[in-house]
C-alpha cells in the first residue's frame, strides 16, 4: 500500500547537482513524499519538481531542506532560506566546512541544522556519511536525518561538530585515496610488462572485489588482509616493502592530517 505523502515532511534539496542528484535518486525508493529541486542550473530533476530559486516553492510546514551547493555560493543561497527556516524547516547541510555558527547567522539562532559528510560512492547509493546535530535538533530530527541519509549508504553519528572536519578526512576524501593507489597498482602492472588494458583491469576489478569482501563481513580489515597474506608468500614480500619503518601508516597519516587541516581551512573562510 502506498505512503500517503501528506504524512511525510515534504523534502527540498538545494542544489540538484552529483551530491543533489544522488539524494534524489536514494528517495525515490522511499516512502511517497513531496521532492522540490531548487537549481537553476540543471534542465530537470525526475521524481521531483524543479523550481528556479527557493521564492518559486509553495508555502510548506516543517520541510526537510537539504543543503547541497558549493561552499563559495552559500552566501548567495542563504537568505533565500529564511522562509523555511520560519516554516519550521530541518536543514541537512552536507557544505564542506561551514559550520553551525553560519547557519545560526543567517537564519537565527533557533535554526535546526544537521551537518553531514556524505562522500561520492553515494552517487551509487553507496555512500558513508557522518552526521553531527546542533543542539536545537530533537530525536525526531535526527531519525530524520538518518532515514534521508540511509537512503544514499550507510550513517555514523559524531559527538562534536569538529569531528567532521576528521570524517572528510577519512570517508569524505578516502575514494580518492582508493582509486589513486588502484592507479598506480595498474602503473606498477604495467612497469612489470601487463598491457595497459590488462593492468587497469586487474586493478580495477580487485579494488572492486576487496570492496565487495570487506562489506560482506564483520571481520576486521586485520583479519582480511591477514587470510590472503601466507608466511613468506608473495603477498607478504609486498606488505614488507609497505610496512618497512611504518612507511606507509606514517604516509596515510601525514595525508589525513593535511585533508583535515585543509577542511578546518574552509571552515575559517580559506
Amino acid at each position: 500500500m502506498a505512503t500517503d505523502p501528506s504524512n511525510q515532511p515534504a523534502v527540498v534539496l538545494i542544489g540538484g547537482g552529483r551530491m543533489g542528484g544522488a539524494i534524489l535518486r536514494g528517495l525515490k525508493d522511499g516512502p511517497a513524499r513531496e521532492i522540490f529541486v531548487v537549481d537553476p542550473n540543471i534542465a530537470a530533476a525526475p521524481g521531483a519538481t524543479l523550481v528556479r530559486s527557493p521564492a518559486e516553492l509553495p508555502a510548506l510546514s516543517a520541510p526537510t531542506v537539504v543543503v547541497a551547493v558549493k561552499p563559495q555560493m552559500l552566501g548567495a543561497a542563504l537568505p533565500g532560506l529564511k522562509p523555511l527556516a520560519q516554516a519550521r524547516a530541518l536543514f541537512i547541510s552536507i557544505v564542506a566546512g561551514v559550520t553551525f555558527a553560519s547557519f545560526r547567522a543567517a537564519l537565527g539562532d533557533d535554526v535546526q541544522i544537521v551537518r553531514a559528510m556524505p562522500n561520492t560512492p553515494a552517487g551509487v547509493l553507496k555512500g558513508i556519511s557522518g552526521a553531527v546535530a546542533a543542539p536545537a535538533v530533537d530525536a525526531q530530527g535526527r531519525a530524520r536525518t538518518d532515514a534521508l541519509l540511509r537512503a544514499i549508504g550507510d550513517v555514523v553519528w559524531l559527538d562534536d561538530e569538529t569531528m567532521i572536519d576528521l570524517v572528510t578526512a577519512i570517508s569524505g576524501s578516502g575514494p580518492a585515496y582508493f582509486f589513486r593507489f588502484a592507479e598506480v597498482l595498474a602503473d606498477a602492472g604495467r612497469a612489470l610488462g601487463l598491457s595497459d588494458e590488462v593492468a587497469e583491469r586487474l586493478a580495477r576489478r580487485t579494488l572492486e572485489g576487496a570492496g565487495a569482501l570487506a562489506a560482506s563481513t564483520d571481520r576486521s580489515l586485520a583479519d582480511l588482509r591477514v587470510e590472503v597474506t601466507s608466511p613468506k608468500g608473495t603477498t607478504a614480500a609486498a606488505l614488507e616493502r609497505f610496512d618497512h619503518d611504518a612507511r606507509l601508516q606514517k604516509l596515510v597519516n601525514e595525508a589525513a592530517n593535511a585533508a583535515a587541516e585543509r577542511s578546518r581551512e574552509l571552515g575559517r573562510g580559506g
